[in-house]
């Protein structure tokens, strides 16, 4: 089955090169020149990717990912811009865009991109201490359960997570109780390694974190000027 991709362009030239070239390749892709109709096409198909230009004639880019989010906060997007400002490109990746890409772009370099974060969001290589057929890592006091999104807590409770925090949450388990250099974070989770990224990973960090306070075994502690250790306190007692 093709991975289909929303394209949401309202330059009509610029749209009709990308779309030819993404099915080129071997995409399948469902292009609209405007918000309104991006979100009703949203509404009836499921996409793997969404590529959406921050200015369109109807909306703000911005907008129309946010009100897909809250029917999929999962989904995977690249924003399209023709501004280079920091603003711009901060606002898209708290919105939680996995890229941000100035044109004019080279259109090779774009599948590239969406390649890779496609073969990002595939679940995880898991290590010989965790079975590839496993949903459930045990993490101390905690029980994360991959299929549902959910870090189950102490009390009983449980929390949902992103998909980009329960990849960061397994690759930090993966890789328990060492230093984790936040280049060698970027770089697995993301493919590159730039400030806005690190940034956008300083978030993650926080909102796990913030979920990790339930936990009196589990913790994620900074290295000054490194990056991190993931720690989990009843092995390391072992």
């Amino acid at each position: 089955m093709k991975q289909h991709i929303l394209f949401v362009e309202d330059e009509r030239d610029l749209g009709n090169v990308v779309k030819q070239y993404l099915e080129l390749v071997g995409f399948e892709v469902t292009w609209c020149l405007n918000a309104h109709d991006a979100f009703d096409a949203y509404k009836i198909s499921k996409f793997h990717m969404l590529i959406v230009d921050v200015q369109l004639v109807d909306s703000d880019g911005f907008e129309l990912v946010e009100k897909i989010k809250k029917l999929n906060k999962n989904q995977s997007f690249i924003f399209l811009t023709a501004r280079n400002e920091k603003n711009d490109r901060l606002r898209g990746l708290k919105i939680g865009a996995d890229d941000y890409i100035v044109k004019p772009f080279d259109i090779d370099e774009l599948v590239l991109r969406i390649k890779n974060i496609l073969k990002r969001n595939e679940p995880l290589y898991v290590t010989e201490e965790v079975s590839a057929t496993s949903n459930e890592l045990r993490m101390g006091d905690l029980i994360f359960k991959k299929d549902l999104l959910k870090l189950f807590l102490p009390n009983n409770s449980s929390i949902s997570l992103t998909l980009r925090e329960a990849q960061l949450l397994e690759y930090m388990f993966l890789h328990q109780n060492r230093i984790l250099k936040r280049a060698d974070i970027l770089l697995e989770l993301w493919g590159e390694n730039d400030y806005f990224l690190g940034r956008s990973l300083d978030v993650f960090i926080s909102r796990l974190r913030k979920a990790l306070n339930h936990s009196s075994e589990v913790s994620i502690q900074n290295v000054y000027g490194v990056g991190y250790i993931f720690s989990i306190a009843e092995l390391l007692k072992n």
